[in-house]
């Protein structure tokens, strides 16, 4: 069943996640990037006003590969009571540098807390950016130890998951993912054609945040429950 993830900047937008049905509210700072880190104590903040039964996800940046800044970060999340750690591969090219920069965070999350899930994140703009290709995203969380391959763009200039990838090459990346058994997560400036098709696929997690937001807009917005109560019913119609 594909559950749904909202990003949101603080507790007042958490609670609107909630109410709107999410399953995973996410903690990122959106003026720092697609997986901009958002600070310790507004993580915890989150955290304290979360019904139990809502998971946590904390987003560290848009990561360089500098492993040892990586680690850092992550057991930052970590202490702070998530759920998942989410990690972008933003400034790593080779497969080599990516196994081992989510080598590296794996380690430092799963010896403070080996039920907290890591998630590796690639981008379908990653020509872009000069980053790693996505469809090697699988391959990585696989030998990384990492727990979910996730998909997101890095430049949010209104361009969508779909404007670099089609639909055979998404199903493509949840098989290949699903075959190294490993759950998958897709995001990109998603708008709500995409949810049902996404389902449809058979992905894990869809992540969203602009779509939620006033206006539409991932800055200046903010997260209403009703915005998100429209993807939740969406996404309902599949899990019956």
């Amino acid at each position: 069943m594909t559950k749904l993830l909202v990003s949101v900047r603080n507790k007042d937008e958490a609670m609107e996640a909630v109410e709107g049905g999410a399953d995973i509210v996410d903690v990122k700072n959106p003026e720092e990037g697609s997986l901009g880190a958002s600070t310790p104590w507004n993580i915890k903040e989150v955290r304290r006003v979360l019904p139990k039964q809502v998971e946590l996800s904390v987003a560290i940046g848009d990561l360089l590969n500098l492993p040892g800044t990586a680690s850092l970060a992550a057991l930052g999340a970590a202490v702070s009571g998530t759920n998942y750690v989410k990690a972008g591969l933003y400034g790593v090219a080779k497969l080599e540098e990516a196994i081992c920069l989510m080598k590296n965070i794996c380690r430092a999350v799963k010896e403070f807390d080996d039920s907290i899930k890591v998630v590796t994140v690639g981008y379908a703009d990653f020509d872009r950016i000069e980053s790693i290709p996505p469809i090697l995203i699988p391959e990585v969380t696989y030998h990384s130890k990492s727990d979910i391959a996730m998909i997101d763009t890095a430049i949010k200039d209104g361009k969508t998951l779909f404007n670099f990838l089609n639909t055979k090459e998404l199903g493509d990346f949840i098989q290949k993912t699903h075959d190294f058994g490993l759950l998958t997560a897709l995001a990109g400036s998603l708008k709500l054609q995409h949810i049902p098709v996404l389902c449809e696929l058979g992905v894990d997690i869809i992540g969203v945040r602009g779509i939620t937001c006033t206006n539409g807009d991932r800055l200046s917005g903010e997260v209403k429950r009703e915005l998100v109560e429209k993807i939740t019913t969406l996404i309902r119609r599949y899990k019956l």
